[in-house]
């Protein structure tokens, strides 16, 4: 079983699963209890802008297993074509919500981001609300590509570990290429989280629900990191509605 088979609607390029995220976690649940591997990713509005002025990832994402639509945006838009009808598959929601969904089939998760002190407040965050999670391996993030000893070490362990999932937080780009690399590679489902790590261990303050809710959770991630995210969001956000109404990057489609 994969993910071939799924609906999509293709935005600025790239082929967007329809589904919600109960939905979601169902899919990929299933796939990865099957014993199927695929790279996993969750696209924004950063995403979406920086595929659209960077071939080569947007060739990474448009060749990939899935896509659900992370961010507000992606769904406002596609409100607004034909057609479409997208709903939120929010990473730091789909997390969490999956650890504890994925109890009752025996899923086993494999941490890979963030710092040893991010992972230890993490694992005991997520044991602590889902008793009986198995989480079965992790591994640091260097913030940088892996070297070739690095990679070899990785994949001993998470061929040691056998587990159903990986969860790979180490931000965008880097996280989706390795995704790839973890499901072509390895044979696993890799599901790219960014800061989904942050959130759920407590280290990085969430916003409030009100403005996830509202879809304007990037001004609260822009008031607290102005200087890293003020291109981001305010250039990104721009590049975004350019790329994702162009009529001739947006269609409807069926199943791949």
């Amino acid at each position: 079983m994969g993910f071939d088979t799924l609906d999509r609607t293709t935005v600025a390029g790239l082929p967007i699963i329809v589904a919600d995220r109960p939905t979601a976690i169902a899919q990929i649940v299933a796939v990865a209890k099957s014993g199927g591997a695929g790279d996993v990713h969750l696209a924004n509005s950063y995403v979406v802008s920086l595929a659209h002025r960077r071939s080569g990832y947007h060739d990474l994402l448009r060749t990939g297993a899935a896509i659900y639509p992370d961010g507000k945006p992606l769904t406002w838009v596609s409100r607004v074509l034909p057609g479409a009808n997208l709903h939120q598959v929010r990473g730091p929601s789909l997390f969490p919500d999956l650890m504890d969904v994925g109890r009752s089939s025996g899923v086993r998760h494999y941490l890979f981001g963030n710092t040893d002190v991010v992972l230890d407040e993490l694992t005991a965050e997520l044991e602590r609300r889902y008793p009986g999670v198995e989480i079965v391996g992790r591994q640091r993030s260097h913030f940088r590509p892996l070297t070739a000893a690095e990679q070899t070490t990785l994949d001993a362990d998470i061929r040691r570990t056998e587990p159903d999932i990986v969860w790979v937080g180490l931000g965008t780009p880097l996280q989706n290429l390795e995704a790839r690399r973890i499901s072509d590679e390895l044979g696993k489902v890799a599901i790219c989280v960014g800061a989904a790590f942050d959130f759920v261990a407590g280290t990085i303050p969430a916003a409030p629900e009100w403005m996830t809710r509202l879809g304007v959770e990037w001004c609260f991630r822009l008031a607290l990191e102005p200087r890293r995210l003020w291109k981001r969001y305010l250039v990104g956000n721009a590049v975004f509605l350019r790329a994702s109404l162009l009529p001739r990057r947006t269609s409807r489609v069926g199943s791949r």
